[in-house]
């Protein structure tokens, strides 16, 4: 269903509404998502973005309930991943060697993907395509996520076309971010920061200072997934420029495995210590076997300070901690303190592993942390209380 955003714009995309992880499984959408693809009419017509493959033929068809397919002068793709590039075989059986414009990186990504010898046209920031009383000017977002990044600015409808900067995987039938639960969209638009462009945060600081230095007009932000910023579209901007800064809020959280509840009575225990000396830090428990790994992660991200707790199993760690530390430490999260905790039974190795992975995860260690024999009573429960004391002191006294 085409939806018209101006008089020269239309967004033509999919919303995918039963869309539950995403990159395989690596990435957990509990809204949903959308591919949001874009044409713009002038005395020409150029196609921005298309949609993920499983949904090629219905994007196809669609298209053609709007436009002539022939009458698509240009096909701009600002980042080659599946979910975007997915419907362009399909789309050029129909409509072939209309030009492709997009980075170098770009055309090579498309090649491996689809094997085609399709018309490629590079592009580098500073380029610009003229579709009649509209100047589309390309600007490289190497890295934000992919090599082949960019984006894509209109002039005469001052929209920036932002492609994976900026969006959140968030499905709505309501186009715009005025539309939709604040709260809400803003919670998936930091889970997506977090997860997908935490990684590259110095070089989007840098890009945005690059863009904000064009002294471009925005009147609207059409990322590739989720809503459009209309509605004072430079607060995601703004936004991003905090999260690039090694982002952290008054929070620690406390990610365990548990085998007989041991380490969790642990945690919980270091919990209360930390509310004794800071009850306006908030302090979040997450059982890492059971909760979603994602979600934890933007908490991490969200976080000044975190403590990572294992039994020791088979003289080393659970294996849930383990990936969950894997998938933290690609993240590259700076200026953030840990420690870890555990029980154990007779090896008590976990801890010192945790800490040597909180460290390769670029995690500053506040101490060598805290482990207990077999099951915690009630002076080794109020031990972990006292450590949570001293945990959240030494951070105080780091933030002054």
């Amino acid at each position: 269903m085409t939806k018209q955003l101006t008089p020269r714009v239309s967004w033509v995309g999919k919303i995918d509404w039963e869309l539950t992880h995403f990159h395989g499984d690596e990435l957990s959408t509990h809204k949903g998502s959308s591919y949001n693809s874009y044409l713009i009419r002038d005395k020409k017509t150029a196609l921005i973005d298309t949609v993920w493959q499983p949904y090629d033929k219905e994007f196809v068809s669609r298209l053609k309930e709007t436009v002539d397919l022939k009458e698509i002068d240009y096909i701009v793709m600002n980042h080659n991943e599946i979910d975007h590039s997915g419907a362009l075989p399909a789309l050029l059986r129909e409509i072939p060697g209309t030009p492709i414009y997009c980075t170098k990186k770009g055309e090579a990504i498309l090649r491996g993907h689809y094997h085609e010898d399709w018309n490629f046209v590079n592009v580098k920031t500073g380029d610009t395509l003229c579709l009649g009383d509209t100047t589309l000017t390309f600007v490289e977002m190497t890295m934000l996520h992919w090599p082949d990044s960019m984006l894509t600015y209109m002039d005469s409808e001052r929209i920036m076309f932002s492609n994976d900067a900026f969006g959140q995987h968030y499905a709505s039938e309501s186009l715009y971010n005025d539309c939709v639960d604040h709260t809400e969209m803003m919670r998936e638009a930091e889970k997506y920061y977090a997860n997908i462009l935490a990684p590259y945060s110095m070089l989007v600081g840098k890009k945005i200072q690059q863009i904000l230095a064009m002294q471009l007009p925005v009147d609207m932000i059409c990322p590739s997934h989720g809503v459009i910023w209309k509605d004072n579209p430079m607060q995601i901007v703004e936004q991003y420029q905090r999260w690039a800064d090694a982002y952290q809020e008054d929070q620690v959280t406390i990610v365990y495995d548990t085998m007989w509840q041991s380490t969790r009575k642990m945690g919980e225990a270091i919990a209360d210590g930390i509310r004794d000396v800071a009850p306006h830090t908030t302090v979040k428990l997450y059982n890492i076997a059971h909760a979603d790994k994602n979600d934890v992660l933007t908490e991490a991200f969200h976080s000044k300070a975190l403590l990572v707790g294992s039994p020791t199993i088979n003289y080393g760690h659970s294996f849930a901690i383990a990936g969950w530390l894997e998938m933290l430490k690609g993240l590259k999260l700076k200026k953030k303190r840990a420690a870890a905790f555990g029980s154990y039974g007779w090896s008590g190795d976990a801890v010192k592993q945790l800490n040597a992975l909180l460290q390769e995860a670029g995690m500053q260690l506040v101490d060598e942390g805290i482990q207990k024999l077999w099951v915690p009573d009630g002076s080794v429960i109020e031990e972990c209380r006292q450590y949570g004391r001293h945990f959240a002191e030494a951070l105080d006294n780091a933030d002054n």
